[in-house]
């Protein structure tokens, strides 16, 4: 069943619908200084961003047989950076022609409160990690690389265990529906990359 549609987001002049194209692969972790040395050449001149994360998922169970789906995101190492919440709609996989997966997605920035409000709201947390890693940007493509960890003792975020002895590798770009000549240059981009990583239109629900 297909999320609610809360994909509209407030523009000067009126509201866009804003999709992200995505490709995704992994790298183990002895190939990560090398993919980092490439993708230093192949990247915008600007020293790539380093980011530490805590990601929390909740769930709004109603009527639909599929819960609606949030994610809160907070900054561990820039004190004083807003909250984030994000949805993402259900993927598009059925155009052969399109390179990359698409979906709905709206981010925002709140303030700190934000579990509070959708604890409120009537939503339950579902599960948290953190993420570790690297961000490059070429143009308005952005790509990110980095490292899962699972919170052992739950809201502890200093009890923490890698889930993988791998990195993941997301080549994303956010823009208006239907600029779908992006998932082009995604593809060109991406070629550029192997043999080090393969990266993917994958489609979420083949790994359930």
């Amino acid at each position: 069943m297909e999320a609610p549609p809360v994909t509209m987001m407030p523009v000067t002049g009126g509201t866009i619908n804003m999709m992200e194209y995505l490709l995704q692969g992994s790298v183990l972790d002895h190939s990560l200084e090398s993919l980092i040395h490439r993708l230093r050449g192949l990247c915008d001149n600007m020293e790539p961003e380093t980011f530490l994360d805590h990601e929390m998922v909740f769930l709004l169970k109603g009527q639909q047989a599929s819960p609606f789906v949030l994610r809160a995101r907070r900054s561990m190492d820039r004190a004083g950076t807003p909250w984030h919440l994000r949805y993402l709609g259900q993927p598009e996989m059925g155009d052969k022609n399109r390179h990359a997966l698409v979906r709905n997605c709206v981010d925002i920035a709140t303030s700190e409160n934000l579990t509070d409000f959708l604890m409120e709201m009537g939503f339950r947390m579902d599960h948290e990690f953190v993420t570790k890693g690297h961000l490059f940007r070429k143009g308005i493509m952005k790509i990110m690389v980095y490292k899962i960890f699972r919170i052992l003792v739950p809201g502890n975020t200093d009890s923490t265990e890698a889930l993988s002895l791998s990195y993941l590798v997301e080549l994303s770009v956010v823009a208006p529906a239907g600029q779908d000549m992006v998932s082009d240059d995604m593809r060109n981009f991406a070629e550029q990359l192997k043999p080090l990583v393969h990266l993917e239109k994958i489609d979420p629900k083949r790994l359930m």
